[in-house]
Order: C-alpha cells, then sequence, then structure tokens
C-alpha cells in the first residue's frame, strides 16, 4: 500500500478538548475566554482558569490567535473549520480504514442514517468527482 504524504504538515490536531473549543470560536467568532466557559458550561462545568488554560496552550500550539481588548483577551481560530475536518478524516482514513475511502463513506453511510437533503448532497458531489474524473 503506498502511504500518501500529510496534506496538513506543521497543522497542530487538536485534542477532543480543543476541538470542542474551536466548534465554539467557529460558531460565535472573536471570543473571549468568558464566553468559551459560557458555552462550555453547557455540556459540562468548567472553570474559568480551565479553559484559560486551554487557550493559552491551543495559543502555543497556534490553533488560536490571541488579541488584546482593553483588559481582555479575545480569541480566535487560526485554522478553518473545514481545513480541521479535512485533517482530521485523513487521520481517521489512514488509521482506521488503511487508506480506502470508499470504506471510511460506507461505514458513515451504515452507521449514521442520512437525510433526504444530505443524501442529495452526496449525489451532486459524487457527480462533479465523476465528471472531473473523466
Amino acid at each position: 500500500m503506498i502511504r500518501r504524504r500529510p496534506s496538513f504538515p506543521g497543522l497542530p490536531r487538536p485534542t477532543d478538548t480543543e476541538l470542542a473549543i474551536l466548534r465554539i470560536l467557529w460558531r460565535l467568532g472573536p471570543s473571549t475566554v468568558r464566553d468559551v466557559v459560557g458555552e462550555l458550561n453547557r455540556e459540562q462545568e468548567t472553570g474559568y482558569t480551565t479553559a484559560l488554560k486551554m487557550l493559552q496552550i491551543m495559543t502555543e500550539k497556534g490553533l488560536v490567535r490571541r488579541e488584546a481588548a482593553g483588559r481582555q483577551h479575545v480569541y480566535e481560530p487560526s485554522v478553518s473549520e473545514e481545513a480541521t475536518q479535512a485533517q482530521l478524516v485523513e487521520h481517521l482514513l489512514d488509521r482506521a480504514f488503511g487508506g480506502a475511502a470508499h470504506k471510511l463513506v460506507l461505514q458513515a453511510l451504515a452507521t449514521q442514517k442520512a437525510s433526504a437533503t444530505e443524501l442529495a448532497e452526496i449525489r451532486r458531489l459524487l457527480t462533479r468527482i465523476e465528471k472531473e474524473s473523466q
């Protein structure tokens, strides 16, 4: 089997906690620690200092950028949601499916039922891919 070179060199793969914070930032846009804590607390009690430490680590890793706004710091993602998702899918594809994209897609569709709208979107993507490969 030919191993593909990673498409995301230098881009750190976020942990589950970091990914939860990134999802908040992608949804809300630039946010303070207090904003992030408020959203995290909807799922699980999280302290201010815990969230602050996570955001500091994420800043060091290059996952988020920090900008001073008066006495507060505002955090925003350094990487797009799409790029992060693509990186995570590539990692899963290589690790769990040996690089076989069709197995990943089949498993995803067998595991979770797709709506009619999602199936239509999948069909459009397949049609576009087929046209591009001709």
